[in-house]
This record gives C-alpha cells, sequence and structure tokens, in this order.
C-alpha cells in the first residue's frame, strides 16, 4: 500500500495555537480590549481573498469554495469566486492577472495548466499578495503550499473500490480518463500499480479519454463495450467522464453486469450511486482544501506563521509545500451524507 503523505503535525500544531488565540481572545474581551487592540484572528472589512478555478461553473467547485466562505467568515472578511468559464488556459491566465491588479489579500488558485501559470503567480508573489495552488498544481511557481489529493493513492483506492466490487473472480477493466493533465495521470498510475502489485485478478484493457464531456465519454466506453463484451468495470478519473460511463452502461442494458468507480461528488454522480449505475466514487477532500487555503493565505497575509526571523529573506517557506487533504469512498450506503445542501 502506498504511504501517504499529509502534514498531519503541521495542521494539529496550527489547531493547538488556534485554540490558544481564542482563548487569548477570549480572555482579552472579558477584560476590555482597548480600541487600539484588535484580535489577531480578526481580519479588516476591506480584506479581500480571491479564489479562482477553470470552467468555473461546475458543480464541483462548490464545497472547496463553502470551506474557502466558511474560513474567511470566521476572521471576518471577504471571499469571492472567480474564474475562467470554458476549459481555456489562456482564459484562466487572463483572470488571475485582473486579480492580481485588484491587489488582493491573497490568492487561492487551482491551475489548469500548471506551466502557463507559474508566471503569474510569481508576479502576484513578488507583489507581496500571498498565494496557495488547491486541486490541481503549479509546482514550479513560487507559491506556498498545495492543497490537494495524493492522486497516485486515490487511483489505488479505486482499484480497491472496483476489485470490491466486482468480486474474487475479477476479469477485464477500463479506465477513462483525461491524458493531458497530470492529476489524472497520477490517478491512473496509481491504478495500474495497484492492479499489477494486489488486485492481479483484474486485467486493464483499454484506456481511454473522456475529454471533460459526458457525451465523449459515453461514447468512449460504448465502444469498448462492443469491442470486449466481457468488460467487469471501469474507473473514471474525472466526475463528468463517470457520468457518461453511467450511460453508456444504461444504453447497452449491462446495469450491475458492469462496475462503474467514479471521481468526485457532483449531482449527477450521487444521483447515479443512489439508482446504482456508478458503484462507488472517490471524493476529495475539496471543502478542506478550500477552508485550509483560506486560512492559510490569512495567516500569511497577517504574518502569523514565523518559523524562523526573517524567512521572507531566507527564502524559507513557512508553509508545508505540499498538504493531502485526503480521500473517501462514495458508495450507496453512504451517497446521502455528500449532497450539498
Amino acid at each position: 500500500m502506498y504511504k501517504i503523505k499529509k502534514a498531519r503535525i503541521f495542521i494539529t500544531a496550527f489547531f493547538l495555537v488556534f485554540s490558544l488565540a481564542l482563548t487569548a481572545c477570549s480572555n482579552s474581551s472579558s477584560t476590555g480590549l482597548n480600541k487600539e487592540q484588535k484580535s489577531a484572528v480578526t481580519g479588516e472589512k476591506n480584506e479581500e481573498y480571491y479564489m479562482i478555478t477553470f470552467l468555473s461553473g461546475m458543480e464541483y467547485w462548490k464545497s472547496g469554495y463553502k470551506g474557502f466562505e466558511d474560513a474567511g467568515k470566521f476572521y471576518g472578511v471577504k471571499t469571492v469566486y472567480t474564474g475562467a468559464i470554458q476549459y481555456d488556459i489562456n482564459q484562466e491566465v487572463t483572470v488571475l492577472e485582473q486579480i492580481i491588479a485588484k491587489k488582493p489579500a491573497g490568492i487561492a488558485i487551482s491551475c489548469m495548466n500548471s506551466d502557463a501559470l507559474a508566471a503569474p503567480i510569481d508576479k502576484a508573489i513578488s507583489q507581496g499578495i500571498p498565494v496557495v495552488t488547491f486541486d490541481a498544481d503549479s509546482p514550479k511557481s513560487r507559491r506556498y503550499s498545495f492543497l490537494g489529493t495524493d492522486n497516485e493513492y486515490s487511483g489505488y483506492v479505486a482499484a480497491k473500490a472496483l476489485s470490491e466490487q466486482i468480486g474474487s473472480k475479477g476479469g477485464e477493466v477500463a479506465v477513462i480518463t483525461l491524458p493531458s493533465q497530470q492529476n489524472h495521470e497520477q490517478r491512473v498510475e496509481g491504478f495500474k500499480k495497484a492492479l499489477e502489485n494486489e488486485y492481479k485478478n483484474l486485467k486493464l484493457i483499454e484506456i481511454g479519454n473522456g475529454k471533460s464531456d459526458q457525451t465523449e465519454a459515453a461514447k468512449v466506453l460504448s465502444g469498448f463495450l462492443q469491442l470486449h463484451p466481457n468488460l467487469k468495470g471501469v474507473f473514471c478519473t474525472d466526475a463528468t467522464s463517470g457520468v457518461g460511463a453511467a450511460t453508456a452502461v444504461k444504453e447497452a442494458n449491462k446495469v450491475g453486469q458492469v462496475s462503474i468507480v467514479s471521481f468526485d461528488t457532483e449531482r449527477g454522480t450521487l444521483d447515479a450511486i443512489k439508482s446504482g449505475v456508478i458503484s462507488a466514487s472517490i471524493a476529495q477532500g475539496t471543502y478542506i482544501m478550500g477552508y485550509q487555503a483560506m486560512n492559510f493565505l490569512y495567516q500569511l497575509k497577517h504574518e502569523l506563521i514565523n518559523p524562523v526571523d526573517s524567512w521572507k529573506e531566507k527564502k524559507v517557506n513557512p508553509l508545508p509545500s505540499f498538504v493531502d487533504t485526503g480521500v473517501n469512498i462514495v458508495t450507496k450506503e453512504n451517497v446521502d451524507s455528500f449532497y450539498i445542501k
């Protein structure tokens, strides 16, 4: 089994310090704060923190922004959600440049293309604007931290879930993914390693490109089902492909015969799990991504994290470079808990 890389010690310490800060605030309020005094966990009213995504209308981003917004409310600051409406890297770069011009208090961004966004992220950092990435990283940039899923491990979890759904006899399986995106490639790699090392009763026979489109994903799986009538399961590395795969299985009258393990918790995916078409889905910790991203940005903005004196000048990163926000398996038994109210 793969080792899960988590920043548990850092986060435990963060909340310990945070609790002490709250205690101090409570003690101060009992004696009365002077007008000049201000709690470290109360921001300025004009502080604005931005969350930027691509395909910004996707339901997937709702949970992440809810976490970002909840943390912002705690600090008493304004949070804004925006992004590229289309699956267009130039559009996301333009949006980021426009936000930088506003000189916000901090930016959390999910990067459609890691290399293309590195330069504008570095530009923001050079102007004193804290930036963290979430869900999809830009590792060559100077961003302070990346909060997201250990994608290779999540591929392992998907293989385990698919094996359990298919049963001990195993059989032929396929993958539908987005080959051009690093996080999806890592999920496929983890899935393949799990089959090679642990779930040898599953034979990977096809890998297709869903192109982030339900119709395309349905077409891809329909073709696989015609070529391989004994196909027993499919792993879809994104929610759109999962819903498309569900359509293909229904049209082929193979519900219950072909197991689908999808990704994420959009309503279409959850509905398909409830109806028994999708067997399971891998739920990322999207709320935690947003919540901790906002915490990190606030801490940086207010210089509340000081691992060493003059850390900026000494080029010491005060944050963990990667925080694994974890995954959960969604099945028919727990699916109701994942609907966003």
